[in-house]
């Protein structure tokens, strides 16, 4: 990426690294968040050699949300016209979000310091989430006049069920990343950012080891089940093994467990 995006992506051994760059500013979320994010995971969804990618951070925090500086005058006007651009203008910040969603490979968020606001609705389109001991997450948006409005009222309660969503949008209280593992949030907690890295990169390096091509039909069948109900994904991943199998990947498994040895993966 160029040096002035608030982003910074390295690919290696089949794992991208996207990294928040904007530490002076707290990596909060401008426009030129929301055009890169959406760039960024569009080229990365469809590049045959990523299987795996990760998101994190410099500076203290992860992300403290919407740059209200930068993006106040999305929210000065009056009328029905001003009314229906900010219609829009949510509705495009949405969309750059649900493009990680709908991103074939996993995604891994590494969360440290502060992930507040619009943070948590990043973090609700990774499919995993592990955070240092120290960091601190809020749907900040209840406390500051506004009804959150980027997904986490949406997606935040089938990760962590309607009883702790409602006690923290509804309050918009900070909550620690014990809190958070505690309510299934975060799936694993590091005692230092450095260690959290550490995880990071281990997590990544197993699930980049599998075969891409299944774990990313894993991924489709998990989003198209939370959306569609428990038949309708039955039906969808018994049509989509059908169109699958066999695979080069499959016979490679069998004749590793036959060799005892790891299997190579090819995506084939």
């Amino acid at each position: 990426m160029k040096e002035d995006t608030p982003f910074k992506v390295e690919k290696r051994d089949h794992i991208a690294w996207v990294t928040l760059n904007r530490p002076e500013k707290r990596n909060t979320m401008d426009y030129a968040f929301f055009e890169g994010i959406d760039k960024i995971f569009k080229e990365l969804g469809i590049d045959r050699d990523v299987r795996v990618i990760v998101i994190k951070a410099e500076g203290k925090s992860f992300t403290a949300g919407l740059d209200l500086v930068s993006m106040g005058s999305m929210l000065q006007g009056e009328g029905v016209g001003f009314r229906e651009d900010l219609r829009k203008e949510i509705l495009s910040f949405q969309e750059c979000l649900n493009t990680l969603e709908r991103c074939p490979k996993p995604i891994i968020a590494a969360v440290h310091g502060h992930c507040i606001g619009g943070g948590i609705d990043l973090l609700c389109v990774c499919d995993i989430r592990m955070a240092s001991r120290e960091a601190v997450f809020s749907v900040r948006e209840t406390r500051v006049a506004i009804v959150a409005d980027l997904g986490t009222l949406q997606r935040l309660p089938t990760i962590i069920g309607q009883g702790w969503f409602r006690d923290l949008a509804l309050t918009g209280r900070d909550f620690t990343a014990e809190e958070a593992l505690k309510m299934g949030f975060i799936t694993r907690l590091a005692d230092s950012r450095d260690a959290l890295l550490s995880q990071a990169a281990g997590l990544a390096e197993e699930i980049a080891a599998l075969p891409p091509t299944t774990v990313q039909g894993v991924k489709d069948v998990i989003n198209y089940s939370r959306d569609n109900g428990i038949h309708a994904g039955l039906s969808y991943v018994a049509q989509k093994n059908a169109a699958m199998l066999p695979s080069k990947d499959l016979m490679e498994a069998f004749t590793a467990f036959m060799e005892k040895r790891k299997p190579v993966f090819t995506g084939e």
